[in-house]
């Protein structure tokens, strides 16, 4: 155990430490996220100037929705590329193999490394959001139960969120260049999820599709909870669904683990 911890630790401090020591790309990804949240909100305002209410939402709700999923995507937003450390990279060039060398098996280092760069985004996400709501861009949670139940969700959000971007990173052990199939994923995972727009925008078949996939519990069901478009007394299916897809995608990713050590090759390295 005393050579587990600290290796863990080491491991959940490696992406943040890049950024931290960088001052150029911290001032960076200040600027990108002002500037995100100044015109998101300035475009759903516009949108809502001739209108009271649309697809159930107000102005400030649909507002606050928007800000606080541009505040979610910072958690983990963490730039991985610079620091040659995603697992695509590691495929290309061979050095995936050192992550079945070490003490610590990879799946728990590639488990803490998410740990960090999620509890550093966390950090992020929490100072922007008190600054969004002293300056009025998000309105507070209707109840102290509504904001428990909200924090609740987001940490299953989250806790989704890590098993579908581990299943896209997996995906390197059978495709080993498949930076094209990842951006596809990721426009998937933040389209299906409500980070673009609310879901209620969209088709009806739209909204049926995406409740077979576990995208929108990652954030669409904790915002929702938050702006109130998920009344608290309904939110208990939501949790469990939420849930669900956590165990799913345990076993899931659990099982391609395996497999994946039984594919560990190298191109060009």
């Amino acid at each position: 155990m005393s050579a587990t911890v600290p290796g863990g630790w080491r491991a959940a401090r490696v992406t943040p430490l890049g950024e931290l020591h960088t001052p150029p790309r911290m001032t960076a990804a200040l600027l990108r996220l002002v500037v995100q949240v100044v015109l998101v909100a300035s475009l759903w305002r516009g949108l809502y100037a001739t209108t009271g209410t649309t697809a159930g939402l107000t102005r400030d709700q649909a507002v606050t929705y928007a800000v606080l999923a541009v505040l979610a995507t910072r958690i983990r937003a963490l730039d991985q590329y610079s620091g040659r450390d995603t697992v695509q990279q590691h495929m290309h060039f061979g050095t995936i193999v050192y992550w079945y060398l070490r003490p610590l098996p990879p799946q728990r280092y590639y488990a803490l490394r998410a740990l960090g760069e999620q509890l550093y985004g966390f950090v992020w996400a929490l100072t922007g959001y008190a600054v969004c709501l002293a300056v009025g861009f998000v309105q507070p949670p209707g109840s102290a139960v509504a904001a428990a139940v909200f924090g609740l969700s987001v940490l299953l959000g989250q806790w989704v969120l890590y098993y579908v971007m581990l299943v896209i990173d997996q995906l390197c052990f059978w495709t080993l260049r498949n930076g094209a199939a990842i951006l596809i994923l990721v426009f998937a995972q933040n389209l299906l999820s409500g980070v673009y727009a609310p879901l209620w925008f969209f088709p009806d078949w739209f909204i049926t599709l995406s409740r077979f996939l576990p995208f929108q519990a990652t954030l669409s069901v904790p915002l929702s909870l938050y702006v109130g478009r998920i009344p608290v007394s309904q939110a208990g299916p939501q949790l469990a669904l939420q849930a669900a897809w956590v165990v799913a995608l345990a076993l899931f990713t659990r099982l391609l683990w395996r497999r994946a050590a039984q594919r560990v090759i190298s191109q060009g390295g």
